[in-house]
């Protein structure tokens, strides 16, 4: 970051700014918030400063999507694409009062049909985006159909849809080629010198100059491209990008060039037949708006996966970099979880000791360290591993911040010991270990009852698990998969919405201690050489499923439903796709892209199997090697079934099939898939989500080149398959690339391991030669249509926000009496229906008035400077998870009281609906209304009011935002 800043970045913004002020004409927008926040924090002048504000207020410089980065769209979750959307608009409305209207999607590789709802739910008049199949854009650039109203939610349709616009096959890069010279045109700053700019400011590429004698040429190279483009659009406005990647780091050659340009062809418009002008993307939308053409509608169908040539498929990013995208997601649920903790101790404990304002610092570490991975080329895996190791190293900070405030607030309500080390994982088994007698903290971070395993890591093979008022507590404990040395204490947790239990832990004197997981090993078996299948079963079984192991080969064999008493033919395996590196020889898979040679390969020719059996938990330990006498295992795969005692609601508990696999070190160049086949008929139909919010259908397509990985699909948290009467989910806790190759099948890519000789690739240090070695986690559903339906949504949601468990050691030898006890841990719950999800529940800290007129004013006059956070205003925001018709009772609208859903924080004053990044009151949003055929009228979208008593009914996949303010204590 700090390289690009030196490099181009700073310069970008210094100089543009310059510029702008030397031409009243001359325009420029400006789209991430990132870099523009470290230049505006570290090396705008006050000068600069107080241009930037009379630029914004003229319409010539122009934040576009206004977003912390442009977040990717195939491997983002929506909660994290949300969040570095306000992240970036609270700074831009708290710094200059203003409110990005227009998106500028322009790189991310291929479209989600999430980032339309969510832009209009921003407030944004028109969206724009770029990379979709070339063929397909070829199709509608033809037809004259690259711009129309887009209604990316089924449930919202019209009341969320949008004006999106296709960029043509130019995209957003100014063409380069001109005929008259072999130099580049309209480049005239050249190409960005990493890592330092060049002493005599000359970089290379620089394009032609502008002269007397080329002027003619450059302008009938530009009318002819201008009016190329104009051909495949309805109207007779032409966007025309001026830049690229990394450009205007010299703005003073771009512009003064770009002005003889623009000028010239001005004057002999007669006979280019047309006009130029700077403009920027609000200029460009106002001009089509105002010809009140009537668009065509888009449903709800995506523009995934994303091609742009018959072998170049972008699917490979959907798992590049699997540790990555893990720990991106955990940084994001613990960032969840630590908001909520937050937020409730500041609304419960207004005079605590523990200093605020360090507390948000420590919270806005991981907000900023999350939103800037959202980046295209960041949670992607698209970067090098420079950039990669710092997008790491900035989520660690971050979560260790967090992890430190949580375990503070914890010490200050519990009046701990301050001398005692608190230390916290975030459900990884190996990062803490409870000594004798310690405390083990769980904190629910959903506003659900929930009943779940917490696995705790311990050195003795005997321990007791109590809870605060000394009950003993179901446990159970079992030696470690992967470690000899280990235990893995599994403790049954029962907590309700947004709250925490302590659970003390102490080695055992026999009574009342945890049961013991027995380990039974079977011997290793070779698979070639099973002939008959299913000839010797093994059944392993909980209260909802049986599965049935095949003793000749240790895979599994079949899976029954015990409620109905269906049974699926079920195996899994682990395959390889082999990839080519050498481009003289063929198509390569890269960060990017994903190119099989063949097909998957079978990687082992053996299994172990070990089984241990338990009373709550029993875990099936297979280890594939790649023959029978091997010394190492290749892959291992754990599954989890789940069994709980009486008088405990286990129904998600049983209903779900844990698996963690263990994948790598990979061989280079092989791409690693687990293939689960059944007997469904599915047709190869699969279902996929976009971004954790709703589902896509993804029939199986038929190319001439590149089908396997053409048919490969981004899956964020959800992937099915069906036959008429019984659907397989897979829940993920990372993205993935998912595909059904075979009818009754779906593969999930795990992990990829390449290195290729592409010049590209090699310049930029883009090749993936990722050694490691990931550990990814599914849960496994089998049901009916509409039992699974009603599951995989609060499912989804329990494996994404699983608790949080820190380890201390708490002060207070003597147990308390049980009514000082009860009276101590006033963390009353926070509840929601089981339709709803408490999406966000925060303490921002913007310190803008919610009152347009009154925050502009101050502005104006300079008053915004460096106060102290504002953390009388608690940001709150409500999804519903149904689709209409999906479930008859679960897709009803939902009231909810907002006063007594928030009694536990205090009682309310205030409540503001919101946009969704909080910067606009609903009431005064005024989203321009395109005309549709099915809507003939143009106007403004209105919206709807909350009630005087603060009760809100919420819709289907609505998702609403509001203010809170209390009163004081």
């Amino acid at each position: 970051l700090q390289e690009s800043m030196h490099a181009y970045a700073a310069n970008v913004y210094t100089s543009v700014v310059e510029e702008l002020m030397k031409g009243k004409q001359r325009k420029f927008i400006a789209v991430e918030q990132e870099f523009f926040r470290l230049w505006w924090d570290a090396v705008a002048t006050d000068r600069h400063k107080q241009q930037v504000h009379q630029l914004l207020q003229e319409g010539r410089l122009e934040f576009v999507i206004g977003g912390q980065v442009m977040h990717d769209e195939a491997v983002t979750l929506i909660d994290d694409q949300i969040l570095q959307l306000t992240e970036g608009h609270g700074f831009l409305y708290e710094t200059f009062g203003m409110r990005p209207q227009f998106s500028w999607h322009v790189d991310p590789f291929g479209a989600s049909a999430t980032t339309p709802t969510l832009f209009a739910l921003a407030g944004f008049n028109a969206h724009l985006i770029s990379r979709i199949d070339y063929d397909l854009k070829a199709d509608m650039q033809e037809n004259k159909k690259l711009q129309f109203v887009w209604q990316g939610s089924p449930s919202l349709s019209e009341s969320q849809e949008i004006f999106t616009h296709v960029m043509d096959q130019y995209s957003y890069c100014t063409p380069s080629q001109i005929p008259f010279s072999n130099r580049s045109g309209f480049y005239w700053n050249g190409i960005a010198v990493f890592p330092d700019p060049p002493k005599d400011g000359v970089y290379p590429n620089m394009s032609l100059p502008v002269t007397d004698t080329n002027i003619h040429l450059y302008a009938q190279t530009m009318v002819a491209n201008i009016k190329e483009r104009a051909a495949w659009f309805r109207t007779s406005d032409v966007l025309w990008p001026w830049g690229c990647d990394k450009q205007f780091f010299n703005a003073s050659v771009q512009y003064s060039n770009m002005d003889l340009l623009v000028d010239y062809i001005n004057k002999h418009s007669d006979e280019f037949g047309v006009t130029v002008q700077y403009a920027t993307v609000s200029d460009y939308f106002q001009a089509v708006y105002s010809k009140n053409l009537t668009w065509e509608i888009r449903d709800s169908q995506d523009f995934l996966p994303y091609s742009t040539e018959p072998f170049q498929a972008w699917t490979g990013f959907y798992t590049s970099r699997s540790t990555l995208k893990g720990v991106a997601r955990r940084a994001s649920s613990l960032l969840h979880a630590g908001e909520s903790f937050f937020t409730q101790y500041v609304r419960k404990h207004p005079e605590s000791s523990i200093c605020k304002c360090g507390a948000l610092k420590q919270l806005q570490s991981l907000r900023w360290a999350v939103s800037e991975v959202q980046h295209h080329d960041g949670i992607t895996g698209t970067e090098s591993p420079k950039v990669k190791n710092m997008y790491m190293d900035n989520l660690m900070y971050g979560m260790f911040n967090v992890k430190k405030l949580m375990a503070s607030l914890i010490f200050d309500m519990n009046n701990a010991k301050k001398n005692r080390e608190v230390y916290s994982s975030v459900y990884s088994k190996d990062s803490g270990k409870p000594d004798v007698d310690q405390y083990v903290i769980v904190y629910n971070p959903l506003a659900w009852n929930i009943t779940t395993f917490v696995t705790v890591s311990v050195s003795h093979s005997s321990m007791s698990v109590y809870d605060e008022l000394g009950h003993s507590v179901p446990a159970q404990i079992q030696s470690s998969a992967e470690s000899h040395s280990t235990y893995d204490l599994y403790i049954l947790v029962e907590i309700s919405g947004l709250s925490y239990k302590k659970y003390n832990v102490k080695p055992s004197n026999g009574k009342q201690s945890a049961f013991i997981g027995r380990s039974v090993k079977y011997k290793r078996k070779d698979i070639a050489r099973v002939i008959q299948q299913g000839q010797n079963l093994l059944p392993v079984a909980n209260n909802c499923y049986q599965i049935m192991f095949d003793r000749n080969s240790n895979l599994m064999h079949s899976i029954t439903d015990r409620e109905t008493n269906q049974t699926v033919q079920l195996t899994q395996e682990f395959l390889e796709y082999h990839v080519n590196g050498d481009v003289t020889k063929g198509p390569i898979s890269d960060n990017y892209l994903f190119a099989p040679n063949s097909s998957a390969v079978p990687v082992s020719k053996a299994v172990g199997l070990e089984i241990v059996f338990g009373n709550l938990v029993t875990e099936i330990r297979q280890y594939f090697y790649s023959n029978v006498t091997a010394q190492y295992y290749v892959y291992a795969m754990y599954t989890r079934m789940y069994s709980v005692p009486e008088g405990y609601n286990g129904k998600l508990l049983c209903r779900r099939i844990e698996q963690e696999y263990r994948v790598g070190p990979l061989e280079v160049n092989r791409e690693a898939v687990l293939r689960t086949s059944t007997n469904l008929n599915t047709e190869q139909l699969l279902y996929t989500d976009d971004n954790g919010y709703q589902i896509q259908k993804r029939p199986f397509k038929t190319y001439v080149n590149n089908t396997a990985a053409r048919n490969y699909y981004p899956m964020v948290q959800t992937a099915y398959i069906e036959d008429d009467t019984t659907r397989l989910m897979l829940l993920a806790e990372r993205a993935h690339g998912v595909s059904s190759q075979g009818n009754g099948q779906v593969e999930v890519m795990l992990h990829r391991r390449l290195w290729n000789n592409l010049q590209w690739d090699l310049n930029y240090n883009l090749t993936l030669n990722d050694s490691s070695v990931v550990h990814p986690v599914f849960w496994l559903i089998l049901g009916t249509k509409s039992v699974t339906s009603v599951l995989y949504r609060t499912s989804a949601l329990a494996l994404e926000h699983r608790p949080v468990v820190m380890f201390g050691a708490l002060s207070g030898s003597k147990p308390e009496l049980p009514g000082q006890l009860q009276q101590k841990s006033v963390h009353s719950s926070v509840t929601v229906p089981p339709n709803l999800h408490l999406q966000t529940l925060s303490i921002p800290g913007w310190r803008y008035s919610s009152n347009h007129t009154e925050q502009v004013r101050s502005i104006r006059m300079g008053k915004q400077k460096q106060g102290d956070a504002d953390f009388s205003r608690v940001l709150l925001r409500i999804r519903h998870l149904y689709e209409v018709g999906e479930d008859p009772v679960l897709s009803q609208p939902v009231t909810v009281n907002l006063k007594s859903l928030l009694k536990g924080l205090g009682s309310v004053k205030l409540v503001e609906e919101r946009s969704l990044t909080g910067t606009w009151d609903v009431n005064a949003l005024k989203r321009w209304k395109w005309k549709t055929a099915q809507n003939p009228n143009k106007g403004f979208f209105n919206s709807t009011k909350i009630s005087e008593n603060c009760v809100v009914t919420v819709h289907p996949k609505e998702i609403r935002t509001f203010f809170v303010y209390f009163q004081d204590q």
